[in-house]
């Protein structure tokens, strides 16, 4: 027979062993295996409290915080402007190498602290928003040994959740870079080529993920959704693998808090077919669609009204997908002529001076577009964005909802959402329409 000492000494042992099964996410830190992340996700789901937004019954209304945490030329051109002639620093990356860790931490230190403030929280509730998408980089959850990158953004970061919290918005977290670059694009953090899915870089992105999403689990209140990775270049990546990623990817989150929606992005595929099959058995998983008209000479060559069908187009499209879907950037630009827009230093499709891949033709002048104030816009651009503004929210409100890229800028009029409220020409309330009926 065993004695009661053994008996309390097993079952002092069996509390201990319990209680080190609640703390075992925190394996995952260690372990990446896809069988570890099954794992902890069987165990997350033990505790299955319900997302804290309607995407059912409510509509996403929001915008994005960009050139905040991830640095963006064309948002902040004055960051970059001591570069303007060479071409050396296009990128956060470069940025931070060229000035090293010292100096860029103080500079950017001081833009996260001043760029976005709590009367900016404040401003984007009054217009009658409930969401904001803030994105972030890898490299302030996950840095990586060698880069340049600095870190600070998280307290800063956990300083907008309780501003979020305060007015009353809700939260989508977006891991805007991946390591190695999982576009080419300067909004990954580094311009250039396409070197996401070599090496460990898919690993260390699930890794991130799962930073992201442990240090916000408690704050499901405020934060609806976690985006895995914006914009993967479909046509530069293996998409079987990009999918194999959102598997991870999903699996990391849920990990961390049942509360969270999972967002994917549609890699530049076609959101209302390719994604359709994708996500079986998923629960509280979102498409992200970007919808811009400018990025191709044929698309910045269409007329307004042309700008206007093809937004409206996109109605039936997005109701016609099989999963919460929302067009999670989208502007008020008919054109691609805000200064460094295509990249720090290089012209615009419209005005005929892009030189880079696909080139550009002529179709009309930059002037006021470039920089400048939405005040100072013709008002015959006014009218025109306008238009296509009212297009867009009827347009994309068939779905799940929308947010707009961006909330401020320092000079590009069209797409300063801010400046174009300020201007009349972003609708207030969002259901006004000087432009009724565009959509049928």
């Amino acid at each position: 027979m065993l004695s009661s000492a053994f008996l309390l000494q097993s079952a002092t042992a069996l509390l201990a062993l319990f209680s080190n099964v609640r703390a075992a996410p925190t394996l995952y830190e260690y372990h990446l295996s896809q069988a570890n992340e099954t794992d902890i996700l069987s165990r997350s789901q033990l505790n299955n409290r319900a997302v804290t937004f309607d995407f059912n019954g409510d509509k996403v209304r929001g915008v994005n915080l960009g050139g905040w945490f991830v640095l963006e030329p064309w948002i902040t051109p004055s960051i970059f402007q001591e570069w303007a002639n060479n071409k050396q620093v296009v990128d956060e990356y470069t940025y931070t190498k060229a000035l090293g860790k010292k100096e860029a931490s103080s500079r950017l230190t001081n833009h996260w602290k001043t760029w976005i403030t709590e009367s900016d929280f404040k401003a984007i509730k009054q217009a009658g928003l409930n969401h904001v998408r803030i994105p972030i980089g890898y490299w302030a959850l996950s840095p990586l040994a060698g880069d340049p990158y600095v870190q600070g953004q998280l307290p800063i970061l956990d300083q907008a959740i309780q501003w979020a919290r305060s007015t009353g918005l809700k939260v989508l977290l977006d891991l805007h870079g991946a390591p190695g670059s999982q576009n080419g694009f300067d909004n990954s953090g580094r311009f250039g080529a396409v070197q996401w899915q070599q090496g460990d870089t898919v690993s260390q992105t699930v890794k991130a993920l799962s930073d992201l999403s442990r240090r916000y689990a408690g704050d499901g209140d405020v934060v609806t959704s976690v985006e895995l990775l914006n914009e993967p270049l479909g046509s530069s990546l293996d998409l079987d693998g990009v999918k194999s990623f959102y598997d991870r990817g999903y699996n990391a989150v849920k990990a961390a808090s049942s509360n969270f929606a999972v967002v994917i992005e549609d890699a530049f595929q076609d959101f209302s077919t390719y994604w359709n099959g994708y996500g079986s058995g998923k629960a509280d998983l979102i498409l992200d669609t970007h919808q811009y008209q400018i990025f191709t000479p044929e698309l910045v060559g269409k007329s307004p009204s042309d700008h206007v069908s093809a937004a409206c187009a996109l109605g039936p499209k997005l109701a016609s997908t099989n999963k919460w879907t929302i067009v999670g950037e989208w502007t008020g630009a008919q054109t691609d002529c805000a200064k460094w827009l295509n990249g720090l230093g290089t012209g615009a499709r419209y005005d005929g001076t892009f030189t880079g891949k696909g080139g550009s033709s002529y179709t009309g002048k930059c002037d006021g577009k470039n920089v400048g104030t939405v005040a100072k816009l013709s008002s015959n651009d006014k009218s025109n964005i306008r238009s296509y503004i009212e297009a867009q929210l009827d347009a994309y409100e068939q779905h799940t909802g929308w947010f707009f890229w961006t909330w401020k800028t320092e000079s590009a009029p069209e797409w300063n959402m801010k400046d174009l409220i300020a201007g009349g020409l972003f609708p207030q309330p969002l259901n006004s329409r000087q432009h009724p009926g565009q959509c049928g």
